[in-house]
């Protein structure tokens, strides 16, 4: 699996992207250690009562495991939150030094970012357009004004019409940095970026690994699928045949990555 060319960028944007992955996942960990916490205590309880009768808890006694459930699970959180803050300042304060900043990973252009990324973004963009209500459009306009994206990019999903490390989608990749450079030169300040938008849309660049390449793409081919079924429906008789023959290649070109 060859992996798409990238500019000679801080290494500390892949290190940064770890850091909000790792952090993405810190709310659902500390919810399921808070429970643990919760049942452990609970089962404590039940288990002193033919001992020592539940007296000692007095009226708390239903009381303690929720109450150790939420203290551990909040104290984890926050102590992880905690440690995220010091690294990514750290991390700031590296990508500073190099002329980059921190929350705006496409400042200085999409070098350092995978085709399968950008592909996954691209793909979401497409699928957001198609949806209803202001957080739909917020995101969309976010996705926009990040990398470049437009209605005008020749990109189509739902089958794909370019593939990774291919000549189109090097050019696809030309046309989004110029429109960032534009929006550079005319003083307009992109976004700033953070947790929540990363937990979204996982904003910032990730260095793909085979497996994490692999879970990529299969992220963009499962949007790209369920916008040819909202197309043509469930069954899929009105596919058009070159339609029908692109997806059956998107997917198969997938299934051989997997099986290698």
């Amino acid at each position: 699996m060859r992996s798409s060319p990238i500019t000679e960028l801080p290494s500390s944007w892949y290190e940064l992207g770890r850091l909000y992955a790792l952090a993405g996942e810190d709310v659902r960990r500390a919810t399921m250690e808070g429970f643990a916490v919760a049942f452990a205590a609970g089962a404590s309880v039940l288990l002193s009562a033919p001992l020592f009768g539940t007296a000692w808890a007095g009226p708390f006694a239903v009381t303690i495991p929720v109450a150790a459930g939420l203290l551990f699970g909040g104290g984890l959180l926050g102590w992880r939150r905690a440690r995220f803050a010091r690294r990514r300042k750290a991390l700031s304060g590296t990508l500073h030094a190099a002329g980059e900043d921190a929350a705006r990973p496409t400042l200085g252009g999409l070098g350092a970012y995978y085709d399968v990324q950008l592909l996954l973004l691209r793909c979401e963009y497409e699928y957001l357009r198609g949806r209803r209500g202001a957080r739909a459009a917020r995101s969309v306009r976010l996705l926009e004004e990040t990398f470049g994206f437009t209605l005008e990019d020749g990109f189509e999903c739902g089958p794909l019409n370019v593939a990774p490390d291919t000549g189109e989608m090097e050019a696809l990749r030309g046309r989004w940095e110029a429109r960032l450079a534009v929006r550079r030169a005319s003083g307009v300040e992109l976004p700033a970026l953070g947790l929540r938008e990363d937990r979204a849309f996982r904003v910032f660049p990730r260095e793909m690994t085979v497996p994490q390449e692999l879970a990529t793409r299969g992220a963009y081919l499962g949007i790209s699928c369920r916008l040819l079924r909202e197309r043509y429906g469930d069954g899929g008789m009105a596919v058009p045949e070159d339609v029908r023959r692109r997806a059956e290649r998107d997917l198969g070109e997938y299934r051989a990555l997997v099986r290698r």
